[in-house]
């Protein structure tokens, strides 16, 4: 059994889509010389820590062939 529903009126919404304010917002502050300066002085520190990871960390992450790599001692049976 299916039951009708009755339909909700969303008039509210068309209403609210054809509102315009005639109130226009403040003009945007341009950032001062200090704060762009900073801005890019974090962004090329943040860079710089990233490649530095990846500069230290490449080396661990080389691949060794089995050949190279001797076993440990205690694998000789001794």
């Amino acid at each position: 059994m299916s039951r009708r529903r009755e339909p909700v009126p969303f008039a509210f919404l068309t209403e609210a889509d054809s509102f315009r304010s005639n109130v226009a917002p403040p003009p945007r502050r341009r950032p001062s010389a200090g704060e762009t300066a900073g801005r890019w002085l974090l962004g090329l520190t943040v860079v710089a820590g990233l490649v530095g990871a990846l500069v230290i960390g490449l080396p661990s992450m080389a691949h060794q062939s089995p050949a190279a790599t001797r076993p440990p001692v205690a694998s000789h049976g001794r």
